[in-house]
């Protein structure tokens, strides 16, 4: 067993008791090829979260101060996390976002940057548009909705998978593609958000 199957099933372990984990839409998630997961930002644990009920590995972004941090710095790498610059256009992350989903896997991104102070869903940044675009990778949007709360139903919804071709095709703006999957996220919550 590598670090990320024992880190996955330790962390499940650690937060099923607390969360009770409601998972939709799994049976969706492309099997194979470059995919993007794009989910809504409500709460710090929600990188773990994602990550240990995806059915495919994910690679995230970590803030670069993560690696300083003596146990982190050897733990992070074989969780699949990458570290990013934040504030500033990091070419090094950028490059290695690209790179694995060209290699057909799955990287992790919450669009809106920072967490949701009213638990509403905020704007996107491009970048998610350009990692698409750029990545040669589809899109699957995912839900999480809370509240964080002991004992209360946590659900993460994955969407259906957000064919990117047509929009490399007419070649469409990062801007656009980054709408396209805030609205797919958008629905999600609406959706699934009334049956919690």
């Amino acid at each position: 067993m590598n670090l990320y199957s024992f880190a996955k099933t330790a962390v499940y372990a650690a937060l099923k008791p607390i969360y009770r984990f409601e998972v939709i839409g799994i049976e969706k998630f492309p099997k194979e090829g470059g995919i993007l997961l794009c989910a809504n930002h409500i709460d710090a644990l929600d990188p773990p979260v994602v990550g240990i009920n995806a059915p495919r590995p994910v690679n995230f972004m970590a803030k670069e101060e993560l690696f300083n941090i003596p146990i982190l710095k050897s733990i992070l790498p074989g969780v699949n996390a990458f570290p990013v610059k934040r504030g500033m256009s990091d070419r090094d992350a950028l490059r290695r976002a690209i790179k694995l989903l060209k290699n057909g896997e799955v990287v992790g991104l919450f669009p809106e940057g920072t967490r949701s102070k009213d638990g509403k869903l905020g704007k996107g940044f491009s970048g998610a548009g350009f990692f698409a675009l750029r990545g040669d990778a589809n899109v699957v949007p995912c839900a999480i909705i809370g509240p964080y709360k002991p004992f209360r139903k946590l659900k993460i919804v994955f969407g259906e998978m957000i064919d990117i071709q047509p929009y490399r095709e007419r070649k469409a703006s990062p801007d656009e593609v980054t709408e396209v999957i805030m609205s797919s996220i958008g629905e999600l919550l609406e959706q699934y958000e009334k049956t919690n």
